[in-house]
């Protein structure tokens, strides 16, 4: 298994191991240090355009390391606000940051309290030392 890494409590998680930061009326997302290190070095990300309409548990983008290529899931159904596109020329940052600038996407959810199907710090922790 991957070295867990760091799990800010003050986020949700998905399953997919994206992370959800409430930042109000927008959730910012990104991957998680778990994920990242899982991945090895990051070389390109692929992330959608602002207004592109996401459904949660589904593809909206690819990040692609020298070990492999993985979809990025939706932890929420909502509509892209913001995209990260320093990651297009520093990709290295998914793992140098991935709870900081290297952050992708920002979201307003469909839904108030989108966050509250996602897992908290403790539930993403047990997932993640019960080998998923």
């Amino acid at each position: 298994m991957s070295d867990i890494g760091e799990i800010p409590r003050s986020l949700r998680y998905s399953r997919e191991h994206e992370w959800a930061r409430d930042l109000g009326e927008e959730l910012e997302v990104g991957i998680t240090a778990y994920a990242a290190n899982a991945l090895g070095d990051v070389v390109f990300v692929e992330l959608p355009k602002n207004g592109t309409p996401l459904v949660a548990g589904k593809p909206f983008g690819v990040v692609e390391s020298v070990k492999s290529v993985s979809d990025l899931f939706a932890p929420v159904n909502g509509t892209v606000v913001a995209v990260n596109t320093a990651l297009e020329s520093a990709p290295e940052q998914v793992n140098e940051a991935p709870y900081a600038a290297g952050w992708m996407i920002r979201i307003r959810p469909d839904q108030p309290n989108a966050t509250a199907s996602l897992l908290s710090a403790d539930d993403y922790r047990a997932l993640l030392t019960a080998g998923a």
